[in-house]
Order: structure tokens, then sequence, then C-alpha cells
């Protein structure tokens, strides 16, 4: 918020708990769960209030409890250097013997405090200092190794899992070599095997585009990767599909290259003017793009024709759920260029039906508002709904929202990295649940930490 009176009584709000679950939700979440593992509906309205932690690190509801799995500034158990800054997208997937791995994305720019120390064999450009780092831990959920899984890339903001177990990281910046000391051109998705760091190497995806990605989320049944752009000036970004030449391979399918595509909704050149929870659209199409290395010409401003291209403000979070990709707008303002205003959309795309549907408005002039500022980050949660990390001003929060549209606060960030006069806290990001749906992992920004969280998550 720009106004700074309110963003202060927003913030005591919220610390005081006024806030509460001042929340309402419009559009019709059911379909956001069909056929996925969060399908049951529990029907429960959150955990109860939050109760400040005595060690000023995790507020969360009675019941529940947190655990510190890694903090930036401490040594990487591999001896590799230091855990490095701004902790971002994040996914926990299945290991052996009840293993479970995270793959955790560090959003450093070339000003960042502690890069993504550079490995032989896992560092892209020597110059940058972004990239991921690993954690395994054991079926109880102590860490057994932390370590690089690809260093010398840059914002690595979000991504995606793959259904073959690896995670897909992206860069979220258009940076050529010669910008900001690089050596090599950024703007890539890459793939880190958590395993096995050394399996994947630092061999950028080249045919799924170069453009400021944020995340992805694959097909499991046909293999194609549903990207997002988190433009941040108009043209707005787009929303992309990559047909891979060798689709649901594994093990380097992605390398073997493959069509880069961007959405086209007929009459829709931005996707803020759908203001209708339920509006859907049935004739999207698929326009190849004319230079995916993004040469001489950023791909949201190149020709796609005298039709034009469909683009969004602030593309960020994508996952795969059912049958259909959904993907997350996280505001629009008309004062920047978007043809209306609101606090966030969640849309659907059905590719069998090659059917776009808005599924879900946040306010300000609908029934659904969070208390805080933008959904980024979304998950699936064992209890049947979402878990929405909140990125905004004032006091940041893990929300979850039920299949029945109620929003309650799950977690609050209690690490004030401003004054007492003026507090501040960092966003929220990465969050994600273990392959048993017993534990919820979740990034603060800032100060870099990554939390376990165990309850009665099945209540």
């Amino acid at each position: 918020m720009s106004d700074h009176g309110l963003q202060n009584r927003r913030q005591m709000l919220a610390r005081t708990g006024a806030l509460g679950v001042a929340i309402a939700f419009a559009g019709n979440l059911s379909e956001l769960f069909a056929g996925t593992a969060a399908a049951q509906d529990l029907g429960h309205t959150g955990y109860g209030p939050l109760v400040p932690d005595p060690n000023g690190l995790l507020d969360l509801p009675k019941g529940f409890r947190y655990r510190v799995l890694s903090r930036e500034g401490d040594p990487l158990r591999s001896g590799e250097g230091p855990v490095p800054s701004n902790h971002d997208g994040m996914a926990a997937l299945a290991g052996r013997h009840g293993r479970v791995h995270l793959v955790r994305n560090h959003e450093n720019r070339a000003t960042a405090r502690l890069a993504v120390p550079a490995v032989e064999g896992l560092t892209y450009d020597p110059q940058g200092k972004g990239g991921c780092t690993t954690l395994t831990l054991d079926a109880r959920g102590k860490v057994l190794a932390e370590r690089v899984g690809i260093a010398g890339t840059a914002v690595n903001c979000a991504g995606g899992p793959t259904p073959w177990g690896t995670w897909l990281t992206c860069e979220e910046t258009e940076d050529k070599a010669g910008t900001n000391g690089y050596t090599k051109d950024h703007g890539f998705i890459f793939e880190v095997d958590p395993a096995d760091p050394h399996r994947s190497g630092a061999v950028p995806l080249t045919a799924m585009g170069r453009f400021q990605h944020e995340a992805v989320a694959v097909d499991p049944q046909r293999g194609i990767v549903y990207e997002t752009e988190d433009a941040f000036q108009k043209p707005f970004g787009l929303f992309y599909r990559f047909l891979p030449h060798r689709p649901l391979g594994g093990g380097g399918s992605l390398r073997a290259g493959g069509r880069l595509q961007a959405m086209r909704v007929p009459d829709v050149p931005d996707l803020s003017s759908i203001q209708e929870p339920g509006a859907s659209f049935d004739r999207v199409e698929w326009v190849d793009v004319p230079d995916p290395l993004a040469a001489e010409t950023p791909i949201r401003l190149q020709d796609f024709g005298p039709r034009g291209i469909t683009h969004a403000q602030k593309l960020e979070g994508c996952y795969w759920g059912g049958r259909s990709v959904y993907f997350v707008s996280s505001f629009a303002r008309s004062a920047e260029g978007s043809a209306a205003d609101h606090y966030g959309q969640i849309w659907r795309y059905d590719p069998e039906r090659r059917r776009l549907t808005l599924v879900v408005v946040f306010g300000p002039d609908t029934d659904i508002q969070l208390p805080g500022e933008s959904p980024d980050n979304i998950c699936l949660a064992p209890s049947g709904g979402l878990m929405v990390c909140e990125d905004g001003n004032g006091a940041q929060h893990v929300y979850g929202v039920t299949r029945r549209g109620e929003v309650y606060a799950m977690a609050r960030n209690a690490q004030n990295i401003g004054t007492p006069e003026e507090p501040e806290w960092g966003e929220f990001a990465g969050v994600a649940f273990s392959p048993d749906g017993g534990t919820m992992y979740v990034n603060c920004y800032t100060p870099g930490t990554t939390f376990a969280v165990t309850g009665p998550w099945r209540r």
C-alpha cells in the first residue's frame, strides 16, 4: 500500500490479531481440488488464533510446532560455504526409505548478501549469485544433508517439480552477458536433481525460453510444461506452454528441445479485465513464440501477428491439480497499466477442453479479500484447501483457504527486520507439504529461514 498511515495501521492490527480472519471468498473453490490428494473437505474453518512465539520466529495456532531446518549464514553441512540468502520457491520431493528432499531457491541478484557457493560442475556463470540448495531429511524429519544444487544463476524465484522427481528452477531476470557483471545470458530454466545434483549439472533449458520466469507446472499425462512470466512493467507477462520433443522421458528429456508457445485468449488482451468468477473462454489459442531466446527483443514485445497476444500483470504461482493447470496473477493495478484492478486471481486452464476459467478473484470489490496484500506462492493442503503465501507490506502470513472459501491465518512471521517504531517483516515463500502430508515446509525470505511445521493437520 502506498499510504504510509494506512500501512502502519494494518501492521498494528495484524500484530494484535484484529485482522484475524477478516477474509471471505468468491467463486467456486471445489474445482481447485477435484481429483487431487486434497479433495477431502474436513470442514474446519482454521486452527484457532495464532499464538505469539516466545522465541520471536514464527507464530502458529495452538497445537502446532516448528523446527528451524536451515538459516542463512549458518554453514552448509556439505562444507561448501554458508547458507545463501533470500530463500524463495521450494518443493518437497519423495526420496528413498521415507526420506524427503527439499530443494530451495535463492532469489539472489548481483547485490545479494550471501551468494550460493560456486561448486565445480554445478556453476553456470561464476558471476551469478543465485541458485538452489537442497536438504535431505530422514523419515523423522531430521536433516541428514544440505548442499548446493546449482550455482551461478540469477534471481531464482520459483519453479516447479517434475513427475520424474526433479525441480525446475526459474530465473526471474532478462539480464544478458555484460549486465551486472554477468558473463552469460540469464533468464532460463534449469533442472535440479535433489538426490544427486551432479546428475543434472548446470545446463540452461534454452528451448523453454529466456524471459522473467516465475513458476512452472508439468502436465503428468502429456509432459507439457506451463510457465508464468512475472514482468514488472507494461506490456506485462505472458502465460506459456512448452511442448517437449521427448515428453515425460525424464533424465534429459527437456534438454532435447521442443516448441515454446504463448496463450492467446481471443478478444482479451489483458486478463485483468475479466472480473467475474466463473467466466470461461473455450477458444484458447496457442501461438508459437517467434524468438524463444529473445536475442534482440523480449518475448512479450515480439510480433505475434495482427491479433496480438494476451498479457497479465504479476503472473506468479503455478501448479497442476486434477486434469488442469492453475496459475496466479498476484495483483493488477490500472495505475500501472493494467486494464482493471484486483488483489489476486486464480485461473484454471483445462487442456482437454482448451478452456480457461477464472476460478477466484481476491478483493477489493469481491467477496474474497485477503487481510494482507496479494497471493503469491500457493500449494494444496492436506486439510482440503490451499495454503497461500502473502506478498505485500506489513505483517506477513501464510493463509489457509478452505474449499468453502473461508480464510484463516496459519502462520505469521515474527522476525522483525525493521525497528520497534517502524517494524518490517519478510515475506513467506515456497510453502510445500511433505509427501505424507504431515509436515508443512515454508521459507521466510528475509532473514532466510526454512521452517518445518507439524501439528494436527487432519483434525
